[in-house]
């Protein structure tokens, strides 16, 4: 997909980004103030970005905040191409794990985000507890990702049918809020519509980002785009 331009460029129309700026995600550019708003981090404070990419978005938040970045990852090559990235005024740091099982010690971050991906961790709850785990008493979550309206539909995937404050709670998260970014949706959409609408050419990335969208635009809007916030008790 990195290689892809075309796809890149569709990417970056809908979602709102820069040139040059790297997405792994669906989180538009506006949502990154969003996402910063809730961290409510400081230069002296430490940030983990779980489900890292090759690093766009937690560089964006340690660029916009001074906060120092650990990402992970379990894509070894995503890794590599992300510590390429890392300005040289800025503290960051990315290392191979998974999302239940970091490798970062025990209550070592002040705040964690995971955009659009915890729902790979398998199982999910054990993700949400490995955030939980590396976090000092007080340090705050941001969770951004997908679940149904209602009843979810059957063509949703399974990973995105979790009550995401429901499994928050269970894990032990305190201060639970989950909101309906609506605007994120309309980004999410405009992207899915010009993926199916696309004539791939050959192109291997746009013909993925066209299959998907096929498959994802019949459960969209039976499905809430949200962003969570929890901390972890004192």
């Amino acid at each position: 997909m990195a290689a892809s331009d075309r796809q890149s460029t569709v990417q970056r129309a809908a979602l709102g980004l820069p040139d040059g700026f790297d997405s792994s995600s669906l989180l538009p550019w506006d949502g990154i103030a969003d996402v910063v708003s809730l961290l409510a981090v400081s230069s002296s404070s430490t940030v983990a970005d779980l489900g890292c990419g090759r690093g766009g978005y937690g560089l964006e938040i340690a660029a916009r905040t001074g906060a120092s970045l650990i990402g992970v990852d379990f894509s070894a090559v995503a890794i590599e191409v992300a510590r390429s990235r890392v300005p040289a005024d800025t503290d960051a740091r990315f290392v191979v794990g998974t999302l239940t099982a970091t490798g970062l010690a025990d209550a070592s971050v002040d705040a964690a985000v995971s955009v659009d991906a915890m729902q790979f961790a398998e199982p999910y709850l054990d993700g949400l507890r490995e955030c939980l785990r590396i976090l000092v008493p007080g340090g705050r979550f941001v969770l951004t990702g997908w679940e149904p309206r209602n009843a979810a539909p059957q063509d949703m995937p399974a990973r995105l049918r979790h009550d995401i404050g429901a499994a928050l709670r269970e894990v032990g998260f305190a201060d639970v809020t989950v909101r309906d970014m609506a605007q994120w949706r309309a980004s999410e959409h405009a992207l899915w519509t010009a993926a199916v609408a696309s004539d791939p050419a050959g192109d291997a990335a746009m013909e993925s980002l066209r299959e998907e969208g096929e498959t994802v635009l019949p459960w969209l809007d039976a499905s809430r785009r949200v962003m969570a916030f929890a901390r972890r008790p004192q």
